[in-house]
């Protein structure tokens, strides 16, 4: 257990090495149709909402009692790590991918049953997010990616009236917002610090780049990588995007006053320009990612995973179940706007019907997941270095890449 070091203070690694070494899987799992307390965590808004499901479900399973635990994002890293330590994570938690290659490598978490659960019924990147080395552990429940908006009234100033298809066309449109509609910048994208590498996803996994392989090599040197970091920095040096973005800046504000035409952004965006800039309504539009070799964005969301030492397997996979399956799936959106991991759920309803969303669904058949790698962070912030060398006019993409490479190379070894 190499990584522990690295993910958690060394005295809950300690314990944690000597908890799994002392215990595993229970073996006295109660059936699903007894009376028990499933106890189950969930982040964020998504803690708050499915208490109210957790209610639903209760009482059409009048022998279950689940008892939800809304935990923060800013702490849910620490609270799952003490928990795996001490022994008492939940019998089932959300986890982001992030977090899921660590945790199965503790040896915490529950393979998932691929009887229960077919790998065919969610989109690849969804089902790809809970996988470790080839095995399942987590469900998923929703799923995210990221697509261009963009200022169409404006767009039709500068005299364009379509969407950009590929990347000359972004840049193109990009250049024709400030020349010809008097905006202050042409796209929004991130220039440096924690996570940038989020907005370069969309030019990297498009040229066909990526950080680490599926054999687990880093890679982030390759030609594809080098071509899409120069049209990334291009931005920065032409004086299409702003070099100097505050930590915590919020795109949707100057999206409505139209400083900013374009941004790569995810579905939760859609509600916050409807609720918080409706001045623009029905001016503003929303496209797949333009395009090198091929139109491939991220893909994000989370997993349902369950504790190996849970004695609620069965009432865990079927309450899984229930949060996963078409309906579910459905009702989850009408209640949170996540959309929804199973593809089934987007075969009627508004899921179907409505055109924007539509294009995010688009964009999720061919959108990349990350490795589920325990020190996915570490890597993801050497090319986060990269990236601000690049767009600072610091070192070119070869040289910011060929140290990045080198950094890589020692983490996926450890």
């Amino acid at each position: 257990m190499s990584r522990i070091a690295r993910t958690a203070p060394a005295g809950i690694a300690l314990a944690l090495a000597v908890t799994l070494s002392a215990c595993g899987s229970s073996g006295g799992d109660v059936a699903a149709g007894e009376k028990q307390t499933l106890t189950v965590w969930a982040m964020g808004a998504e803690g708050e909402k499915l208490a109210d499901v957790a209610e639903v479900y209760e009482k059409a399973h009048p022998n279950i009692t689940v008892k939800v635990t809304p935990i923060g994002w800013d702490v849910a890293h620490q609270k799952l790590v003490s928990a795996a330590a001490a022994g008492t994570l939940p019998d089932v938690a959300q986890m982001g991918g992030s977090y899921l290659g660590e945790f199965a490598e503790l040896g915490v978490l529950e393979p998932v049953d691929t009887e229960v659960f077919d790998k065919k019924d969610f989109f690849p990147a969804g089902w790809e997010q809970g996988e470790v080395d080839g095995t399942a552990y987590g469900v998923p429940w929703y799923v995210d990616t990221r697509v261009l908006y963009y200022r169409t009234d404006l767009a039709e100033k500068a005299g364009v009236t379509r969407a950009p298809a590929n990347w000359k066309e972004l840049q193109d449109l990009a250049g024709a917002y400030q020349k010809k509609a008097g905006t202050k910048w042409g796209l929004s994208i991130q220039p440096s610090g924690m996570d940038t590498v989020q907005n370069f996803y969309s030019f990297l996994y498009s040229a066909g780049g990526e950080i680490v392989n599926d054999r687990g090599e880093a890679v982030i040197d390759s030609p594809q990588a080098v071509k899409a970091l120069k049209e990334y920095g291009s931005y920065f040096d032409k004086g299409l995007s702003n070099k100097s973005v505050q930590p915590g800046y919020d795109v949707v504000k100057d999206f409505g006053n139209g400083r900013v035409p374009m941004f790569f952004g995810g579905p939760w965006h859609v509600t916050l320009l409807n609720e918080g800039q409706p001045q623009i309504k029905g001016k503003w539009a929303i496209a797949n990612v333009p395009a090198d070799a091929s139109s491939t964005s991220m893909a994000g969301g989370s997993s349902l995973v369950v504790s190996k030492d849970s004695e609620h397997k069965a009432a865990a996979t079927e309450f899984i179940q229930y949060l996963t399956d078409t309906k579910g799936q459905a009702d989850w959106y009408e209640r949170t706007k996540d959309l929804p991991a199973n593809t089934s759920a987007w075969e009627s309803g508004v899921l179907a019907d409505d055109a924007d969303l539509q294009i995010f669904k688009k964009q999720m058949d061919t959108a990349k997941s990350s490795p589920s790698l325990a020190n996915w962070t570490e890597i993801t912030d050497k090319v986060d270095q990269a990236i601000a060398k690049v767009t600072q006019g610091k070192a070119s993409a070869e040289d910011a890449l060929k140290t990045a490479q080198s950094e890589i190379e020692d983490l996926v070894k450890q």
